[in-house]
């Protein structure tokens, strides 16, 4: 009795053994299916008396079975032959068809949990090829991508390179006219000093000489000329230096969006050139979740399009200042040159109308020098004459005084007493007329002198006048700087 019904539960506690030619190991399938345990139908646990010890007695006295083995039958059959006449007291609790359809039940559970094993295993496969394929795509995409991001970087990179070239030689060019121009500021204060000069030394022109002539009006304007052409120079030169600080700041973005363009491009190329074989890769967990990005492609790719453009703008009004710069130095030298030669003109003209002034006073003094000397000839001979005339005076009035000595009726008034009173009279008036005469030369003697005198100073305020137009201010003029060195060039 104990071992009847110890033999059913454990024939029906453990898992049926399938033929070998019908059906796989059980192992085969717990392998792929760890967790899922097989259905079994237990109602027959409900009509089985408790009996732990005979359960576990069963197990171990038979932990297999093999039904189709024949010499196992025989023995199960001698083994069981004690029992089956003892069968009378217990329970039936299974037919053959249950014990049948119990087998077909486990063929089927069998077939179909092959038949979703080997479905698994292809689709498994399925997915494991489509996955390798979708990885190789997005691996490949991205490499792609990359590819791609290394181009823009690279496009980037040399159009900042070209511009960045072209921005540090306009930036030297307008660095190099800054200094031509500075070298011009710095010469326009020569001609400035002479002209200046020339001004104050005319002041020391003396007499009727200090007249506000063509040569200092000239001079005059050439001062306002020379101030006007620095005030442009200085201004040109402020807007060159503020160009040059605009143009080295946006030199300085290309710089530094070059340099992130160089870091970047080794970057991405080196990620781009990344394999699964490659050294150096490892697992980052949870780089995927952090976003330190700051921009997106467009922003990317307007932020060094802008500054290309500012650059490409600063560089534009570069140039416009450059050639601004040029033409105001050419137009300066030419303005101060043009002004320069009327002054010297001006000068040229001044000092041959008083070279020529000068000429004709000599002329003049000389010719009153001339008279001078004649009228005091002249006078010397007045007074020669009158001292001439004194004697025949003396002869007459002593002859008229001698005949007043006759006696009585002599004193006649004879021709000669008549003659000789006559006598006296024009001598005297002749005395008269030629000490008039004398008094007259004398006068003209003296206006000749003050005329001499007047002549000489004026001989000395053209000789002034001349000695500094001629040996000063023009001596100074000649330092004027060359066209050359009013443009900017040593």
């Amino acid at each position: 009795m104990e071992l009847l019904g110890s033999t059913l539960t454990a024939t029906y506690a453990h898992p049926r053994p399938t033929p070998t030619s019908l059906l796989p190991a059980i192992s085969t399938m717990a392998s792929s299916y760890r967790d899922r345990f097989p259905h079994y139908n237990l109602t027959h646990s409900l009509s089985l008396p408790w009996r732990p010890s005979t359960y576990y007695k069963a197990a171990s006295n038979w932990p297999a079975l093999d039904p189709y083995c024949t010499r196992a039958q025989s023995v199960s059959q001698s083994a069981m032959l004690p029992f089956v006449s003892n069968r009378t007291t217990l329970f039936t609790r299974y037919t053959p068809d249950d014990w049948y359809r119990s087998n077909l039940t486990n063929y089927l559970e069998s077939n179909t949990s092959r038949h979703n094993s080997e479905r698994l295993r292809v689709d498994t496969s399925r997915l494991i090829q489509d996955k390798y394929q979708q990885t190789r795509k997005t691996q490949a995409d991205s490499t792609q991508n990359l590819g791609e991001r290394v181009n823009d970087i690279g496009f980037w990179k040399s159009e900042i390179t070209h511009e960045l070239d072209a921005m540090i030689g306009e930036t030297n060019e307008l660095t190099d006219v800054k200094k031509k121009l500075e070298r011009a500021l710095m010469e326009t204060e020569a001609p400035l000093q002479v002209a200046r000069e020339c001004l104050f030394h005319r002041e020391k022109r003396m007499g009727i000489d200090l007249v506000h002539d063509e040569v200092e009006t000239e001079l005059l304007t050439e001062v306002d000329i020379i101030l006007c052409c620095q005030e442009r120079m200085k201004l040109h030169l402020d807007k060159a230096i503020a160009q040059l600080a605009a143009s080295r700041a946006s030199q300085h973005e290309l710089e530094k969006d070059l340099s992130d363009k160089q870091a970047a491009y080794r970057i991405d190329d080196k990620c781009h050139h990344l394999r699964n074989t490659s050294d150096g890769i490892s697992y980052f967990r949870g780089v995927e979740r952090v976003d330190a990005t700051v921009s997106v492609p467009e922003s990317w790719a307007k932020f060094t399009d802008d500054n290309i453009l500012r650059s490409q703008s600063e560089r534009a009004a570069s140039v416009k200042l450059r050639d601004d710069i040029q033409n105001l130095l050419v137009v300066t030298a030419n303005e101060m040159w043009n002004q320069f030669n009327k002054v010297n003109l001006a000068f040229t003209n001044r000092i041959a109308e008083t070279a020529d002034a000068k000429n004709k006073m000599q002329i003049h003094l000389a010719k009153t020098l001339q008279e001078i000397f004649q009228t005091e000839t002249t006078i010397d001979s007045i007074k020669k004459a009158i001292r001439d005339k004194a004697a025949f005076l003396k002869v007459a009035q002593t002859r008229l005084d001698e005949r007043t000595r006759r006696p009585n009726i002599e004193l006649c008034r004879d021709m000669a007493q008549l003659r000789l009173v006559n006598e006296v009279y024009e001598v005297d008036d002749t005395i008269q007329t030629l000490q008039q005469r004398l008094r007259d030369a004398e006068d003209t003697l003296q206006s000749l002198v003050h005329t001499k005198a007047t002549l000489e100073h004026d001989l000395a305020v053209k000789a002034n006048s001349l000695y500094i137009d001629q040996e000063k201010c023009m001596t100074m003029r000649k330092s004027f700087p060359s066209t050359m060195r009013l443009v900017g060039f040593c």
